[in-house]
C-alpha cells in the first residue's frame, strides 16, 4: 500500500509533509504536490502534517477521490522533481484550502 494525495492539495501545495518524509516520495509540479507510490514506505508520517488533510493511504481513499490514486502514479513518472525541503505554500492556498472539486485547477 502507499498514501495518496487528494485534490484538497490542488492550489494549496503546503510542504510540510516533505520534511518529515524518510525516503522522499514527494514529487512537485506547478500546484500540486504528488506521492510516488513506488517510493512510499506507507510510514504515514506525512499524513498529519498536512493542514488540508490530503494525505491519506490508499486504502481510505473515498470514493469521489479514487481517481487520485491513478493520477498520483501517473504524475509522480512525468518529471516532475523531487521535493524534500519545505516551501511557502501557494500564494492564495489559503482562500483555496477548503474548496473541493479543484481537479480542473491542476497544472501538469
Amino acid at each position: 500500500m502507499t498514501h495518496v494525495v487528494t485534490e484538497a492539495c490542488i492550489r494549496c501545495k503546503y510542504t510540510d509533509c516533505v520534511d518529515v518524509c524518510p525516503v522522499d516520495c514527494f514529487r512537485e509540479g506547478p500546484n500540486f504536490l504528488t506521492i510516488d507510490p513506488d517510493e512510499c514506505i506507507d510510514c504515514a508520517v506525512c499524513i498529519p502534517e498536512c493542514p488540508v488533510n490530503a494525505i491519506m493511504p490508499e486504502e481510505d481513499v473515498p470514493g469521489d477521490q479514487q481517481h487520485m490514486i491513478k493520477l498520483n502514479a501517473e504524475l509522480s513518472v512525468i518529471g516532475w522533481p523531487s521535493i524534500t525541503k519545505r516551501k511557502p505554500a501557494l500564494p492564495d492556498a489559503d482562500e483555496w484550502k477548503d474548496r473541493t472539486g479543484k481537479l480542473s485547477e491542476l497544472i501538469r
